[in-house]
């Protein structure tokens, strides 16, 4: 009995696969880089400054979606899932940044819009200060700029997994492997 083989091959990686690889790759760095209990008290402050880092990221790309939505409303049904997302990275990084003008009735929290609300840190953040520059009139360039901010903030979380332990690197791999997911559908919605 033979078997045949379709004759089209698949023109490159699946997007699956690739985010499957990447956070396999994080969850591995992460697995390997110590448990949590082993670190000391430097140690332990070192990986609250990460979390809060990571936390104040994820708001500022929050903000950025915010503007981007408010300038461009007719790009919500693509950017407000992802929107609602971001949200939920800076949540589980500790984060408290709530429902602003893209999504409005998912959270109740009553917390002040994401375009009043000052950073956490009273730094800025690479995210925080990309958050506020202009949002291209083209709604194209826009989605293309997002994307470029999904995909910045995906490869620092990617390289910042390797210095935290433990659950923290596998929350930071998986969030990463999000980003990424984020990057690509924004740059196909680009297209």
């Amino acid at each position: 009995m033979s078997f045949s083989l379709s004759s089209r091959a698949p023109s490159g990686p699946r997007r699956r696969s690739l985010l499957v690889g990447a956070a396999g790759v994080g969850l591995l760095a992460g697995c390997s880089s110590g448990s949590e209990g082993s670190d000391g008290g430097s140690g332990r402050s070192e990986l609250e400054r990460a979390r809060a880092r990571a936390a104040r990221d994820s708001e500022g790309l929050v903000d950025r979606y915010d503007l981007v939505l408010a300038a461009h409303p007719d790009l919500a049904a693509l950017l407000t899932p992802l929107r609602a997302e971001v949200v939920r990275h800076a949540e589980a990084f500790g984060g408290a940044k709530g429902a602003g003008a893209g999504e409005a009735s998912a959270s109740p929290s009553g917390s002040p819009s994401s375009s009043d609300a000052p950073s956490p840190s009273g730094t800025p953040s690479s995210s925080a200060s990309a958050s506020s520059a202009p949002v291209p009139d083209d709604p194209r360039a826009a989605l293309a700029e997002l994307a470029a901010a999904e995909r910045t903030l995906a490869d620092k979380r990617a390289r910042t997994l390797l210095r935290v332990p433990g659950e923290v690197a596998r929350l930071m791999a998986s969030v990463a492997a999000a980003g990424a997911g984020h990057a690509y559908m924004l740059t196909e919605g680009a297209k």
